[in-house]
């Protein structure tokens, strides 16, 4: 396996790009670890597959180096880079048995048939194959041909990185949990370096070790999913981490508070600038909703409530905007006014769309932001 380095890299489909705009990757320096399983996760268009592309080799990036281990591989073809890539529709030969398709990649670097057999019976064990191994791939299903197809990328052992482009598009719900809990058995058994994308959250949050959150060209954060989830770096992050997203509320900031209203969030020193658009951050899971009044709640109208069974999501007007409220099954809900509770240790300040770090707050006059 490999580590990948990202060093300077960008790309545009445009001869002469004159602004950021014209870039579908923006410039972008990364070290993504040897044995991780990374995510690349953003809405359609947003860059992740060029980006995947130029780590395989079959796009040449406009600037910049993609190293393997120290090695400059940014010139290189795919079969010089020594990776495996599992595509979105699945690549196999139609006309062999499921078994032979697996061994393909084996039998092209001559390996001796023993160790193929055993590595075939391997990785159609860990997809639960081994009772499809005689079968023509023309005969099965477009679940089973992308199980064929994962298990092609998965069945060579001495690859630098296996890369996965939304394989999991055409397999029908409950096999895509089935596939993706076998993928992270696998990586943790083997420790391999995987690289997905996708742009479905469930699937990169089940999936990665480091999920890399993508949009329009740009690498807006790398995180765990936890990290993600309480510590958005950027506001569009948090909308599309979380279902529903982060709520977001304009707001003032005076004296070192961030001020909606009547509700006040001290938030330190040094965060005023002229011109800045400030936003107060909470996610719906932590804010409290209360049926009477308590210390430091706020009054909200009461617009809407959706029961989702393990839940219920609340739909409330607070300072005349609507926040979402996530609240336990069975908690009785106010009929037209609650009483709203904003716990500080989970209140995040955004300026310009981007996260005023925490130890900003705790040290006056040295505001960073990523």
């Amino acid at each position: 396996m490999a580590r990948i380095d990202l060093k300077n890299l960008a790309h545009s489909y445009i001869s002469n790009p004159a602004t950021e705009a014209d870039y579908a990757l923006c410039k972008t320096n990364h070290i993504w670890e040897d044995g991780r399983a990374y995510a690349l996760l953003g809405p359609s268009g947003c860059g992740k597959t060029t980006l995947l592309n130029i780590i395989s080799g079959l796009l040449q990036p406009s600037e910049g180096e993609v190293l393997f281990d120290g090695k400059d591989v940014t010139s290189l073809l795919p079969q010089e880079r020594n990776i495996a890539q599992v595509f979105q529709f699945p690549v196999i030969y139609d006309t062999m048995s499921v078994y032979d398709n697996l061994a393909f990649p084996l039998r092209n670097r001559k390996l001796p048939e023993k160790d193929i057999r055993e590595r075939v019976m391997e990785v159609a064990e860990m997809l639960e194959m081994q009772d499809d191994l005689k079968k023509r791939a023309a005969n099965l299903g477009a679940d089973a041909k992308q199980k064929i197809s994962l298990g092609r990328g998965l069945v060579r052992s001495d690859v630098a990185a296996i890369l996965f482009d939304e394989p999991l598009t055409v397999i029908d719900p409950h096999l895509k949990l089935l596939l993706r809990r076998k993928l992270k058995q696998i990586h943790a058994r083997f420790k391999l370096t995987m690289v997905y994308v996708t742009h479905d959250q469930l699937e990169a949050l089940t999936f990665a070790d480091q999920v890399v959150v993508m949009n329009e060209g740009q690498v807006l954060q790398i995180g765990t999913p936890q990290d993600l989830f309480e510590n958005p770096q950027h506001t569009f992050v948090g909308n599309f981490i979380g279902s529903p997203g982060m709520n977001f509320l304009p707001c003032r900031v005076k004296d070192n508070t961030a001020c909606i209203g009547e509700l006040r969030i001290p938030i330190g020193n040094g965060t005023e600038k002229p011109g800045n658009n400030y936003e107060l951050g909470i996610r719906p899971e932590f804010l409290k909703l209360h049926a009477e009044p308590l210390r430091e709640t706020h009054k909200v109208t009461i617009k809407e409530v959706e029961n989702l069974g393990n839940c219920q999501v609340v739909t409330v007007l607070f300072e005349e905007q609507t926040l979402k409220v996530k609240v336990p099954e069975g908690q009785e809900i106010p009929d037209e006014n609650g009483f709203l509770e904003f716990p500080q240790q989970w209140i995040r300040i955004y300026a310009d769309g981007r996260l005023i770090e925490p130890t900003v707050l705790e040290n006056p006059g040295q505001e960073r932001t990523q």
